[in-house]
Order: C-alpha cells, then structure tokens, then sequence
C-alpha cells in the first residue's frame, strides 16, 4: 500500500470514527430505546479515541514526508462544463495536528461529561450532540473546499445551539440558545456569500483553486480583489463564532449550558473555529491588506472590552467566558499580523487550558471556601497596577461602563435591533394593508 492511499484511509477514519459513533448511540434513541449510560459514554470515547489514534499515525507518515499536502478526493457533488462542487479532504501540517488535539480533547470531555451528567435525563441527548459536535469539528479541520468547510461550520453552529439550551425547562437557558444561533445565522453569511463569489471567481470551491496548498508557504491565485471580498467575508462569518465586538453578547450567556459542552465549545474547539478558517486561507489573507486590518482593529477592540467587562463579573463562567473572548481576540490580532504558527500555537494552549479552568469551575468555590479558611478570612483580590495609577474618577467611570459590558447591547439594540423590528412592522402592517385592499373588503370589515 501507497502512503498516498494510507493516509487516505487514515484522513477517512478520522471522519467515519465520529460519524459512526453518532449513527450507533442516535439510532437506538431515534427508535425509543436508547443505550446505557455505560454504553454511551464508552462507545463515543472509542470513537473519538479512533479519530485521534488515526490522526496521530497520519501526523507520522506526513511528517516523515516534511509534511507535503495530501488531497483526498471522496466525491463529485455536482459537475456541469467548468464548473463542479467536489467532496475533499486535506491532510497537511495545519489540519491533522488539529483533527489531533480537537479529537483527543473530545475525548477527554467525553470521560468527564459521562460522570457530571449522571441520571441526567438528556444524558443521551448530549452525547448525540457531542458526536456531532465532534464530526462537524473533524469535517470543518480537513476540508480542502469552502464547501465541505461550510457544511462543517454548519454543525458547529447547531449543536453549539442546541447545547445551550440542552436544560430546555430553563427560560434563561432557551433565551441564550436562541441569542446564539441568531448570531451564527447572521454572521454565518458571510461565509455562505464567500462560496458563491469562490465558485464564480474559479468555477469551484476547492481550496486549491484559491491558493496553494503547502500550509503555512501557500501562494494566492486569484486576483487581489477577489482575495480582498472573500477574505473579508471569512472575518464576518468569523465574528460570530468567536464572538467579536459588536457580536460578543451571545458568548456568557453561552454558559447556561452544561460545563462539559461550555469547556469543549467556549473554552476550546468551536470559540477558535474561526481562526481555524482564517489559517486555512492565509494565502487569501496575504493579498487582502484591509482584511488584515480589521481583524487587528476589531480584536485589539474586544480584547479590551473583554478585559475590562470580564472584571466585574460576579460568577465564575461569566469570568472565563471573558477570558476565552479576550484570548481569541488577541489570536485574531496575531493572524492579521500575518503571524501563522504563533497563532495555532496559541490556540492549541489556550484551549487546553481554558477548558480545564472550566471544568474545575464547579469545584473552585468549594477550593475558594478552604483557602478563606485557612488564611482566616477572604484572600482578596489582586489589582492590576494599570488600573491602579488612573485617577480615582477614571476607574469609577470603567468600572460604571464595565458593569454595563461596554454598552455595547445597549448600542446594538437601539441602532440595530430596534430599526429592524420596526422596519418589519411598517412591512407587516402594509403587507396587512395591501391584502384588505386586494380582498376589496374595508379594515372595518375584516374585523
């Protein structure tokens, strides 16, 4: 057997292993009798457990090739004269390291979700969105089309959503979930318009067409222009999922979700989704001054706005979703800097350990309780010394803005939110108006 067709089977099984997962525990619960708990949480451990052992042995054999590209060609979605949608994966030095730590961290929430959501009455629930949580993640990392890379993005967002609201007796909970996927709906947008302007700039979605695959060396295609659209259409659809200033409001409240999908979603994989897509188009990025522009401007603003609002929280998630939003932040920033294996280095460690300062976060007030103890009363706080050498009115004044996160909601509720409704009200009341017309009947008639 060829390495080619090794790591062929290889990049499959690291799709098939989440998917397979999904159709064994979803079947029997589709049918009314869904698996143990035993049998739940075992049987999505293998799977995830099979994604990254693959991915490991392909990490190897490319490495033993200096990690030259490899397109795995799976399928032709449609073909019609020049232009085709096809179905690829790629594996290469950006994607299989990550389908390694996204799939090994799965793996890990896994064992700790089984015990925490014991007699949980969504327990299956859960993990059938944990596994496609974990598919979508593993299609999005080696897609070698927008395509492909949209359908992924896709089910991050619904299980991301469905998640939030996994305690559906809460309103609070059905509220958030409801605030986050009209987020991702909207900034999901702009990643659906950059795959029209692809396929008719290059007749089809394949990332090769755009740019040279040999991450992080690859070299644009296509003209400047067309570089500078996508590009800036990938950092809207990014925006969302990485909860960016003016969208950032979603992310806290993303937290009345279970712990175990709060670590895995907005401490580690899906909080850092877009950066993934930014890398993959680096070449795209190189051409697109503006693009990168924004991304320092946008990240420099929340990475502040969530630095100070993150302060004056008063619970413990709240604190950590901040904290989560001000290092992504600061990851968009080192992209638009042109860096490439600073970021990925970045988001690899401050997944790893923001997911771990969320899963301790049950037990952390219980650990706050025994150090007040032992000190003999309440540790206190440190002060950031910045903070300290403003003027006594100045850290009055944001500390007041930090308490209402920046106006921020308030902003975006009058300028955006409010216009919109209104606007769809004059349209409903004339849509109203023109059918009583059309009927030949009067107001006072149809009453």
């Amino acid at each position: 057997m060829s390495s080619h067709d090794l790591i062929s089977l290889l990049v499959i099984a690291q799709l098939a292993a989440p998917l397979a997962t999904l159709a064994t525990i979803g079947l029997p619960a589709l049918a009314g009798r869904p698996l143990g708990e035993t049998a739940t949480t075992r049987l999505v451990g293998i799977g995830f457990a099979a994604g990254f052992l693959s991915g490991v042995a392909a990490l190897v054999i490319l490495g033993g090739r200096s990690f030259r590209p490899e397109i795995v060609h799976l399928a032709t979605w449609f073909a019609v004269g020049h232009h085709e949608a096809t179905i690829n994966l790629v594996a290469d030095a950006l994607s299989v390291p990550y389908v390694c730590f996204s799939s090994g961290l799965c793996w890990l929430v896994n064992a700790f979700a089984g015990k925490y959501l014991h007699r949980e009455p969504g327990f299956t629930r859960f993990f059938i969105l944990l596994a496609l949580f974990g598919a979508g993640m593993n299609l999005m990392v080696l897609a070698d089309s927008i395509d492909v890379l949209f359908a992924g993005w896709e089910c991050l967002g619904i299980s991301s959503a469905l998640l939030i609201g996994f305690f559906h007796e809460r309103t609070n909970a059905v509220k958030a979930a409801l605030r986050a996927f009209t987020t991702y709906r909207i900034c999901d947008v702009g990643i659906l318009t950059a795959s029209v302007v692809v396929h008719r700039a290059v007749g089809s979605g394949d990332f090769d067409r755009l740019f040279g695959v040999d991450w992080p060396n690859g070299t644009c295609l296509v003209s400047a222009t067309t570089a500078t659209v996508v590009s800036l259409l990938l950092v809207f659809a990014t925006l969302g999922k990485t909860a960016q200033v003016p969208f950032s409001g979603w992310l806290p409240r993303a937290m009345e979700g279970p712990t175990p999908s709060s670590a895995i979603f907005y401490g580690a994989l899906s909080i850092h989704a877009g950066a993934y897509v930014l890398l993959r188009c680096e070449a795209l990025l190189e051409q697109a001054p503006l693009a990168r522009a924004s991304l320092i401007l946008i990240g420099t603003g929340t990475a502040i706005h969530a630095s100070l609002v993150g302060r004056v929280q008063t619970d413990l998630k709240s604190v950590l979703a901040y904290a989560s939003m001000t290092q992504a932040s600061l990851i968009l920033v080192e992209i638009g800097l042109g860096w490439r294996v600073i970021p990925l280095v970045h988001v690899i460690g401050h997944a790893i350990l923001r997911s771990l300062q969320i899963l301790r976060s049950p037990s952390a007030l219980h650990d706050r309780y025994e150090l007040a103890a032992a000190l003999g009363g309440h540790p206190g706080s440190g002060n950031s010394w910045p903070l300290s050498m403003m003027p006594k009115t100045w850290q009055d004044h944001l500390y007041r803005v930090a308490l209402d996160r920046g106006y921020e909601e308030m902003a975006v509720s009058r300028l955006v939110v409010g216009p919109i409704v209104r606007l769809l009200d004059r349209a409903a009341a004339a849509e109203k108006a023109w059918i009583t017309w059309l009927s030949g009947e009067s107001a006072g008639d149809r009453r």
